[in-house]
């Protein structure tokens, strides 16, 4: 079956070839490049909360690396440490790697070091929308993750994806070209899924509304209240998990 959705999405590309490319090319020129978000690149939320700080590190493209904001405490790492802390009572200690532009493959020898050197509790993966557009193959995608994964897991660190963005609501890009890379997305999509089922690691969906107002001013990364909401959905989807695999492990174990 996804061997005959991954055939028709390139043959619906390739039916659409000469008009994709022009409007390609015509985003690429005028869109409004922002730069990834100043500041220290980790921190602490919830100081004032006693007890053990969680450790919480977010690999991943430019939302991790804060585009779309001025400052890394408006972006998806401080906003979803701030998130969690506030549902669990606990300081939160969070640190964002990220890279504006990188592949999951590109990571894995980019970024995938520096979440190794910094112990974490819980390493939320944040990837897609590079993969999507820059028509990543579904094998090296697989492979991509299933390396990070891994490589994380074997440090005893709870894995995470998020779900990929659906590149269909992204404003900045024409409504043929959104939709065409919407489909692309989706196939990349079912494919993390399944890695996720596979290697025991959790899956959030994107849960926000793609609104002129939680898009930046460049029409496609978040805005300050789009990380905000995107980060509260996250630490909501994140304890619920966690509660139900405390709860399997209980039942297990009775």
């Amino acid at each position: 079956m996804m061997r005959l959705r991954v055939g028709a999405w390139w043959l619906l590309a390739l039916l659409l070839l000469p008009v994709l490319v022009p409007q390609a090319l015509r985003t690429r020129r005028r869109a409004l490049r922002l730069a990834p978000a100043a500041g220290p690149q980790q921190g602490v939320a919830g100081a004032e909360f006693a007890g053990p700080a969680l450790r919480v590190v977010l690999l991943g493209e430019s939302t991790v690396a804060g585009v779309g904001v001025a400052c890394q405490t408006q972006g998806l790492a401080a906003r979803l440490a701030q998130a969690l802390a506030e549902q669990q009572r606990r300081p939160v200690a969070w640190q964002a790697c990220g890279e504006n532009g990188i592949t999951a493959s590109q990571a894995c020898t980019r970024l995938l070091p520096q979440a190794l050197a910094a112990p974490a509790d819980l390493l939320l993966l944040v990837f897609g929308v590079n993969d999507s557009t820059q028509l990543s193959s579904l094998r090296s995608w697989r492979q991509a993750l299933t390396c990070m994964t891994q490589a994380l897991q074997v440090q005893g660190a709870q894995v995470a994806f998020t779900a990929v963005p659906p590149l269909q609501h992204f404003s900045a890009l024409p409504w043929l070209l959104r939709r065409v890379l919407g489909l692309r997305g989706t196939l990349l999509d079912r494919q993390l899924r399944a890695v996720a089922r596979q290697l025991g690691a959790s899956y959030c969906p994107v849960e926000l509304e793609f609104a002129a107002d939680y898009l930046a001013e460049d029409g496609y990364h978040p805005s300050r209240l789009g990380y905000q909401v995107w980060a509260s959905g996250l630490a909501a989807q994140l304890l619920s998990q966690q509660l139900l695999s405390q709860q399997q492990s209980a039942a297990s174990a009775d």
